[in-house]
């Protein structure tokens, strides 16, 4: 197969996912019920609806225009050999093959970064602001941006120059290893998550003791939940929405209220929440979840071992068919640019098992919905589901294709009727 043959599969499979997701964007933005079911209809007033169907609108219109961009640049970067020059950038730059892989992936995150920045600051400043949710100040965007890049260098760094060693040393068989180096260092992560990143970011302190701390270890001991730890935190610094998690494992399990959370619910509302996510560590969701990822993970890595030392794929990105050209002969495979192809072509993939995962997730969701429902908790739970909906301007009735590819949560008609059935 010729090389350019390569990039035109690429730029298809692109597009494909472009037009799919653009669809499902549009029918979900023109999908509307005149006549709300009686489960939503007491949710808002019309004003209140109103604005929220623009919000959607707007928020999905400027997701359209960020999506096209981006894409129009990956097949600009492919055609007329952005990733070529890059590749030759990086070797005038540094030497060695890992070191280069190394500043080739820096060159390219620091791009999308630039790219990216202009977008969240609109979809912060204007769009989040317009419609009452946007509390993040200049500040506090400048410096979470400037973490998130320092965080994403180190770590996502430390990553890549592990699977690099491991791939010099063992050639395909590096999968196995990093297979393995990716697992420890995820459960690490989730481990430990909270101590680590969230610090950076947010400030989260003990729980006041007062009424809903106590109701809520009562909550804890009642469902035999282990748990020595409460937390508040600071989201109020960056947005009006209200979230509330469990975090860790083991010993390290801990709760996490936002601020917001416990300013617009009820205590009852709170621990029906709680009730829910209590549900999921019950029926194991978590466990499940990680060894699905980790499976998951794992075929990545095989695959991508097949085609890994593939220089037919390498000379693809250096040679396209139009614009820049590396001097570059291929003599070997190049990790990185082999990196870039499978991305690509795994991409179909991943959007499968993407929605093989939400079909799961929405059922896990049900199940821990029901065990709310189980420790008398329903109708504060279909209370608390109700405001977050107000609160967040959520979109009441989404289409159900776009529920089935993207959501991970039911929609709220269909989680309603699950609790009151």
């Amino acid at each position: 197969m010729k090389p350019e043959y390569i990039i035109w599969i690429l730029v298809l499979i692109i597009l494909t996912e472009f037009v799919f997701e653009t669809i499902l964007d549009i029918l979900n933005l023109n999908y509307r019920t005149t006549n709300l079911p009686e489960e939503l209809q007491n949710i808002y007033d019309s004003d209140k609806y109103e604005k929220s169907i623009k919000y959607k609108k707007e928020a999905t219109k400027f997701s359209l225009i960020k999506s096209t961009v981006m894409t129009t640049g990956t097949i600009l970067m492919l055609l007329f050999g952005g990733f070529a020059w890059l590749h030759d950038l990086a070797t005038k730059i540094i030497q060695g093959e890992i070191a280069v892989s190394m500043v080739f992936f820096g060159l390219i995150y620091l791009l999308v970064f630039i790219v990216e920045l202009p977008f969240s600051y609109y979809s912060t400043f204007v769009i989040e602001e317009k419609y009452g949710f946007n509390k993040t100040t200049l500040t506090t965007f400048i410096t979470d941006k400037i973490k998130s890049l320092i965080l994403s260098a180190i770590i996502g760094g430390l990553i890549l120059w592990i699977i690099l060693e491991l791939y010099i040393s063992f050639g395909k068989n590096f999968w196995w290893y990093s297979w393995i180096s990716v697992t420890l260092f995820s459960l690490f992560m989730i481990t430990f998550y909270s101590d680590l990143i969230v610090p950076l970011f947010n400030k989260q302190v003990p729980l006041e003791d007062g009424e809903l701390k106590d109701k809520i270890f009562d909550l804890a001991r009642k469902t035999g939940f282990n748990l020595d730890k409460i937390y508040k935190i600071d989201g109020s610094k960056r947005s009006t929405k209200a979230n509330a998690y469990f975090a860790g494992l083991g010993s390290r399990k801990r709760i996490i209220l936002y601020d917001t959370l416990i300013e617009t619910m009820t205590i009852d509302e709170i621990l029906a929440v709680l009730a829910h996510e209590i549900g999921h560590y019950k029926h194991k969701h978590i466990i499940k979840g990680f060894i699905f990822s980790t499976l998951n993970t794992g075929l990545i890595l095989f695959l991508f071992s097949i085609i890994s030392e593939s220089k037919l794929l390498s000379e693809a990105l250096l040679q396209p068919p139009f614009g820049y050209k590396s001097t570059d002969m291929v003599n070997h495979a190049y990790f990185h640019l082999n990196i870039i192809v499978f991305s690509v072509l795994y991409s179909p993939v991943s959007t499968i098992t993407g929605i093989i995962m939400n079909v799961f997730s929405r059922k896990n969701e049900y199940q821990a919905d029901n065990f709310a429902k189980k420790q008398e908790l329903a109708t504060e739970l279909i209370s608390a589901l109700k405001k977050l909906a107000k609160d967040n301007l959520s979109n009441l009735t989404p289409h159900p294709l776009y529920v089935k590819v993207y959501y991970s949560h039911p929609d709220l008609y269909s989680r309603i009727k699950n609790l009151k059935g």
